[in-house]
């Protein structure tokens, strides 16, 4: 299934996507997030969508679309999990997934405006495969137990500001964590529909120009690894969304790539999960 939220901000209304109709949700939830999934809201929906039980939602075309999840819990990130990526910035390929932490507000739409910060030099982006998770997720004791604790997946934009993440202390959470740093969507894709994790396509481009194309086969530590390490540290809850990192083709690893500036244009996508417009203002 395809879960989705229209509406303006704060005031989203949840759906599900059924042959590109938005059926409306609200006889089931009121939103869309960690409560939503931890009381088994994704097997409701889908018994309501086989009982044909569900209307669509009046005016639903005109609507802006928002973030498909709503705020979650937290936000984990893995750096550094893609080899080419850990080339072009030259680092090491970890022998652990590198963690790091980002402030859940900045989750905003698919098609919102992505700000650079007052006195960023370097806004950085990067495409990435984001996982919704669905059930609680404690002390796995194995990789393989980990996929059945995935909701579902998204497109993910882990927005970046490199002089922040990297000059200014050497802490990455506050490159990471400028509001609206996370676009997300425009659908939460449930896990049965997705199939294989480490088999989708991801690009990115910036005013039409392709910057990023990468596999999530090329992963150093595949979505079932990161999910089973990530519990050994933490208990991952439902709606906390993993960004699971990025491929090769980030400004920072283009010499001579100018980061971006207000009045830019990001589109990108992954392959099942659907594609994303992001144009760039000024905080």
């Amino acid at each position: 299934m395809r879960l989705a939220r229209l509406g303006p901000s704060g005031a989203e209304v949840p759906t599900v996507v059924v042959d590109g109709t938005y059926l409306d949700l609200r006889p089931i939830t009121d939103d869309i997030g960690p409560a939503f999934l931890a009381s088994n809201g994704i097997e409701r929906v889908a018994a309501a969508v086989a009982a044909d039980s569900l209307q669509p939602l009046a005016g639903a075309a005109d609507l802006r679309i928002g973030a498909p999840i709503s705020r979650p819990g937290k936000i984990v990130c893995i750096g550094l999990n893609y080899r080419d990526h850990a080339a072009e910035t030259g680092a090491a390929i970890p022998t652990e997934p590198v963690v790091f932490m980002k402030d859940p507000c900045t989750v905003v739409g698919p098609f919102d405006t992505v700000l650079i910060p007052r006195r960023s030099a370097k806004t950085d982006w990067e495409v990435e495969l984001g996982v919704v998770i669905g059930r609680a997720a404690r002390y796995l004791e194995t990789p393989a137990d980990a996929l059945a604790c995935v909701a579902g997946y998204l497109v993910s934009h882990d927005v970046s500001e490199r002089e922040f993440q990297l000059e200014r202390g050497g802490q990455w959470d506050k490159g990471k964590s400028c509001e609206t740093f996370n676009p997300v969507g425009p659908e939460l894709v449930t896990a049965d529909e997705v199939g294989d994790p480490q088999d989708l396509r991801l690009n990115l481009s910036v005013n039409g120009v392709r910057r990023q194309d990468g596999t999530t086969a090329d992963m150093v530590f595949p979505v079932d690894h990161v999910i089973w390490y990530l519990s050994q540290f933490m208990v991952l809850q439902p709606g906390d969304l993993i960004n699971t990192g990025t491929p090769a083709g980030v400004a920072m690893g283009l010499a001579g790539q100018p980061y971006l500036r207000a009045g830019d244009v990001v589109e990108l996508g992954i392959t099942g999960l659907g594609t994303a417009r992001q144009p760039i203002g000024q905080a």
